[in-house]
């Protein structure tokens, strides 16, 4: 009569059924509504097996509590393992309890205590495990996994561990059929200490080890790069990573950091590139750094072996189209530039102009020399030119195939010219007025400046000048053929160089042509070849 009530309350199809026991026995006292089932004791509910050692039966409550060597399965995908087991065929949930081992496919979960739901497909458990697929192992303290969809859900001391790198993070979700991790909330993934990724926001395929990442993730390396952008697509197996918005290229060793809105990055090489409102920032000086801006930043790590026979590298950086640089000691501008931390250059091209101190200088190409991150000195070749501004309608002038601007603490000190080379300048009074127009010629010119004024000029012994009065000086003679000035285009502070004023013309009349021979090398001036302003 029981079992017949049972089977009016219950469909057919939810009911739990008793396949097999060895013993069966009841104990009225203890537990009434229990059928006592020992040996080799099996269960049956839907397509779900059960088995165990020893079990209560619950035919009433359509629940079995089971007892040593437990083992669930669900058709030939999914199987769990426990010392201790109680199902409910009426709301569909087992509890596994002690040595719980729940494995579905190639993932296996692991923890003390189980909760499966039949009905969502949803394992969980809450006092600590571990999910284990063909790739990684992941712990946290509460955790949950969906057979159906193969998604896990991890939070509180979550740690995933990879034979290549290992996630820490506090929540994580985690498909362990596509093996991507979704990063939602602060998260560090180290590879063997070499690079560190920190993010809040993005997923990661742990298999092919690409990621997107957002929100100014950041990731490190232990040779001082960092980079960080609004959104970076990265692959930690081809050291590729792109980025997008708000760049930011840092190299801590070279005190040098690239901005940009899109740029991309290869660890081969240690090289990347930015562009869109691109600009760098170097450093070395704490209190005097440089900014430049251009189309195009490129830097590059490039190895080589010193004199010493030791392996080591330097860093060179490449600007193109539209460079434009503001440092407290130099300015310039030109369409193109590079520089290497080797030699402690920088070279110019197409079209430079440089400005230290009150003074302008051109050529065809234009190197800086850096000693002790200081400019120690400029070199221009090929039409070289170089001005200065007396007032608004005076500037001393000097040309040649090749010109130096030494300097000492920003301050143009002395300027050598060869090839040809030719001058106007505007010698002084003692009071400051100007006396009149020296125009010279010469393979060899060097000048000396004191206060930021011409103090002496050293000819070679050939050298053809002469002095016209103010008044009665030509416009041809105030002016050397190569002349233009340039200032306009100097930019005057960091954010100037984003302005873009257009270029200045360069006059067709050039005084000195690039293609020209230099000559004989000239002699060392004499005290008797030179000519003082008065100061």
């Amino acid at each position: 009569m029981m079992l017949w009530l049972v089977a009016m309350t219950l469909p057919a199809q939810n009911l739990v059924f008793l396949e097999h026991s060895d013993v069966l026995a009841f104990d009225r006292e203890r537990l009434p509504d229990a059928q006592i089932l020992r040996g080799d004791v099996r269960f049956r509910h839907e397509e779900a097996l059960m088995f165990c050692d020893s079990a209560y039966f619950y035919e009433k409550s359509n629940s079995v509590t089971a007892f040593g060597h437990v083992r669930f399965l669900q058709g030939d995908t999914l199987s769990g393992y426990g010392d201790r087991l109680y199902y409910d065929g009426n709301t569909r949930l087992a509890r596994l309890c002690r040595h719980v081992r729940l494995i579905h496919r190639s993932t296996t979960l692991t923890t003390d205590s189980l909760n499966y739901d039949r009905n969502t497909d949803l394992a969980y458990y809450f006092t600590g495990g571990t999910i284990q697929d063909s790739l990684n192992l992941l712990k946290s303290v509460w955790g949950q996994y969906c057979t159906a969809t193969n998604q896990a859900l991890f939070r509180k001391d979550v740690h995933l561990q990879n034979e290549r790198f290992t996630f820490d993070t506090d929540t994580l979700l985690y498909n362990t059929k596509t093996s991507l991790a979704q990063i939602v909330c602060p998260t560090v993934i180290v590879y063997d200490t070499v690079t560190t990724i920190l993010s809040s926001n993005g997923s990661y395929n742990t298999d092919s080890e690409q990621s997107v990442l957002y929100d100014r993730s950041l990731i490190t390396h232990n040779d001082g790069k960092q980079l960080t952008a609004d959104t970076i697509f990265y692959n930690k197996k081809t050291g590729y990573g792109r980025l997008l918005h708000n760049i930011e290229l840092r190299d801590t060793a070279q005190h040098l950091t690239l901005y940009g809105h899109f740029g991309e990055a290869w660890e081969e090489n240690k090289r990347g590139y930015v562009t869109d409102s691109a600009h760098l920032i170097e450093c070395s000086e704490a209190d005097n750094p440089s900014y430049v801006h251009a189309d195009t930043l490129y830097t590059q790590q490039i190895p080589y072996t010193d004199t010493l026979g030791q392996d080591t590298s330097y860093q060179q950086i490449t600007a193109w189209h539209h460079v434009r640089a503001y440092n407290r000691d130099y300015q310039l501008v030109c369409d193109s530039l590079s520089a290497n931390s080797r030699d402690s250059i920088a070279v110019l091209h197409r079209s430079p102009v440089c400005w230290a101190d009150s003074n302008q200088v051109s050529a065809d190409s234009i190197t800086l020399y850096f000693v002790n991150d200081r400019l120690h000195h400029i070199y221009g070749v090929g039409v070289a030119f170089g001005t200065r501004q007396i007032n608004d309608t005076c500037f001393d002038q000097m040309a040649g195939k090749e010109m130096w601007a030494w300097l000492n603490d920003s301050t143009v000190y002395k300027v050598d010219v060869t090839g040809n080379a030719q001058t106007v300048f505007y010698p002084k009074e003692d009071d400051g007025s100007l006396i009149g127009v020296n125009t010279t010629q010469s393979s060899f010119i060097q000048i000396f400046l004191e206060n930021r004024k011409i103090d002496h000029i050293l000819f070679t012994t050939a050298t053809q000048g002469v002095l016209y009065p103010l008044d009665q000086v030509s416009k041809k003679e105030r002016f050397l053929g190569g002349y233009f000035w340039a200032e306009a285009e100097r930019p005057l502070s960091p954010d100037d160089i984003f302005r873009m004023p257009p270029r200045t013309e360069r006059p067709r009349q050039q005084t000195v042509s690039a293609t020209e021979d230099i000559g004989d090398t000239p002699p060392a001036p004499s005290k008797s070849n030179q000519l003082r302003h008065s100061r």
